[in-house]
């Protein structure tokens, strides 16, 4: 009989293991449930969250998408603006000196506190969510970046100087490559922070709707926020399910990515200890 390879057991046990956590924890949240006959208003059961998924599918998934377009064109933001400042960083001791300050400082206020204020400035609209968004999202991939780009080697850089290569020509062709598994690695933080960051914005900078109407079309934020005061708990926790499966989903495909790029990345860029 074949052995199987153990490289094959570690991936199925990597799979199978936040299965049967995740599995763990729903039954002992059920079981609680019954045990105590707590209020469904107050704490819903798993099978209660479930039937809401089904019952308010066709809410639930307009709100999935306004989400994920606000993450997704805020990430598109982010992300290039994140690298630029990260590459002006690097190249510049002065730009070093003036913006890390205000890096640090724009991730120093709360989102409960700056959200209220965008909207005050802003009005509401997708713009203020995409401001919200950007904000939240770009340090982390500034930060990542930055960081990756202070690791490549000098002598490399020293080599390429000598070779007439300009700032230019060896940010572009060989340092931003180099940096590019930092790049990634900043992306990975930056769509949690988006995602969450999406979630203040939409319940505080998309329109408000009223108890009375529950088939908005705002967010999966505003579904939460407007849950509520409904008294439909169930259909909180049910949004709140799709937030945590749609984050998951993009840090897992941004984890493969990440893979790709440490595989394609120039190994004697690197600083070596």
């Amino acid at each position: 009989m074949t052995a199987v390879p153990s490289s094959r057991i570690s991936e199925a046990w990597g799979v199978l293991a936040p299965i049967l956590v995740i599995a763990l924890l729903l039954a002992a949240w059920q079981g609680y449930v019954a045990l105590t006959g707590v209020d469904p208003i107050v704490l819903p059961a798993p099978t209660d969250v479930a039937s809401a998924l089904w019952t308010d599918r066709s809410l639930l998934l307009e709100a999935l998408w306004q989400t994920a377009r606000v993450v997704g064109l805020g990430i598109v933001l982010a992300a290039p603006l994140g690298v630029a400042v990260a590459a002006l960083v690097h190249a510049s001791p002065i730009a070093r000196r003036g913006l890390e300050p205000l890096l640090v400082g724009s991730q120093a206020i709360p989102i409960p506190v700056l959200a209220p204020l965008v909207v005050v400035w802003l009005g509401f609209g997708l713009t203020t969510q995409l401001v919200i968004v950007v904000i939240v999202a770009f340090f982390p991939v500034a930060v990542s970046t930055r960081d990756a780009l202070a690791k490549l080697s000098p002598e490399t850089d020293l080599v390429l100087r000598n070779l007439g290569a300009s700032s230019l020509q060896r940010l572009r062709f060989v340092e931003l490559r180099g940096a590019l598994p930092g790049v990634v690695t900043g992306l990975r933080l930056a769509v949690v922070f988006a995602v969450i960051g999406a979630v203040f914005a939409d319940a505080t900078g998309s329109t408000a709707t009223t108890a009375a109407d529950p088939t908005s079309t705002g967010g999966l934020g505003r579904v939460v926020d407007d849950a509520i005061p409904q008294l439909a708990t169930d259909r909180a926790f049910a949004a709140i399910v799709l937030l945590v499966v749609f984050s998951l989903a993009l840090f897992w495909s941004l984890g493969v990515v990440e893979r790709v790029a440490k595989r394609t990345s120039p190994r004697p860029l690197r600083r070596t200890s």
